[in-house]
């Protein structure tokens, strides 16, 4: 499901991409990542799915459900995101391009958290997209 992104996010991705065509020759990457990513991700998927955000930076988890189950949220440009332990409810979000999002996985966290890969030295676990797209249809 794609979910249209607000211009100024869309602005923010657009500058990406031209920084990306400019500088291309010497082999880096412009994604925004840390905080500004995951708060663009809470709130596309909090409108998107009527989730209710918890306090930044509660421990473990970024919503709760209609059903009151927690939610923890995930945005990338790439092709994983990091799980720092299982959750109620895990929503990844990818950004498409500069106007759009795709929910990549809306599902329980448990079968996540068990096919992530090996705890790394910050203590989150990675796991691809592809992985989370085969959960979906297991």
């Amino acid at each position: 499901m794609k979910v249209m992104l607000p211009k100024p996010v869309a602005a923010i991705y657009e500058a990406v991409e031209e920084l990306d065509r400019l500088y291309q020759h010497y082999g880096r990457k412009f994604t925004p990542d840390g905080h500004l990513v995951g708060s663009i991700g809470e709130v596309i998927a909090a409108d998107a799915l009527d989730l209710t955000l918890l306090r930044s930076s509660h421990p473990g988890h970024d919503a709760v459900d209609r059903e009151g189950r927690y939610v923890q949220i995930k945005m990338t440009a790439g092709r994983s995101v990091a799980l720092y332990d299982t959750c109620d409810r895990l929503v990844v979000l990818r950004v498409v391009n500069s106007e759009h999002a795709e929910i990549v996985y809306d599902g329980p966290g448990a079968p996540a958290w068990d096919r992530a890969g090996t705890k790394q030295k910050n203590g989150q676990r990675p796991i691809s997209l592809k992985k989370l797209r085969g959960l979906i249809s297991n």
